[in-house]
């Protein structure tokens, strides 16, 4: 399985870190030894001092697709989750400016907590999905389906002009703003609607 991340999809997020709004998705990809499952901690890795929260919506994709339709779009994924997209931010920095590719800085192991899934039926309306994140118990960042710049069937749509999608593969949709540092020690919470989906410990 691969993870599919979608980058700049939400106008604050762009603002905040000072990038420009692209003409179309922007995605890369975390390898599979970049998840971290089941609420297990998160080890600070010794190659950055620098990491980066991201919280981003999760499609679960449940059957095999290339060249997707728009209209078929939504036939590709089944269930909704929460992840963090963990970032060596100073290590992306780095290789920004020399026009270097930062695969380093966002695929490294564990980089990809992941929550349990929820079935999409279960949300009566997946333009409007509210999600959030907090850190040690303090909101950081708030997010919403209705804010996204592409929407889930375009990103669906559009990764799959590229790459075949298969069965198990997920797709991080995209992080509002308020993303920032975490040290050893702090705890992070993510929730969908308001309900606790995910944790993660800094360790």
């Amino acid at each position: 399985m691969k993870i599919i991340c979608i980058g700049r999809n939400y106008h604050a997020h762009i603002k905040e870190l000072g990038n420009e709004i692209p003409a179309e998705p922007v995605f890369f990809i975390k390898p599979d030894t970049s998840l971290l499952l089941r609420n297990r901690p998160f080890f600070y890795p010794g190659f950055s001092s620098d990491i980066h929260y991201e919280a981003e919506l999760v499609l679960k994709i449940c059957k095999v697709g290339k060249n997707i339709q728009p209209r078929f779009a939504h036939t590709y994924y089944d269930k909704i989750g929460l992840g963090i997209d963990f970032t060596a931010r100073d290590i992306q920095d780095r290789a920004k400016k020399a026009g270097l590719p930062w695969f380093t800085a966002k695929g490294f192991d564990q980089s990809a907590p992941v929550s349990q899934f929820i079935p999409k039926t279960g949300f009566p309306d997946l333009k409007n999905i509210q999600f959030s994140l907090n850190l040690n118990g303090k909101p950081v960042q708030q997010g919403n389906t209705s804010l996204m710049i592409y929407s889930f069937d375009e990103i669906i749509e559009y990764a799959s002009r590229f790459v075949t999608l298969r069965t198990g593969d997920l797709i991080f949709t995209g992080t509002p703003s308020g993303v920032g540092s975490v040290r050893i020690g702090d705890l992070l919470e993510g929730f969908i609607e308001g309900k606790p989906i995910l944790k993660c410990a800094i360790k």
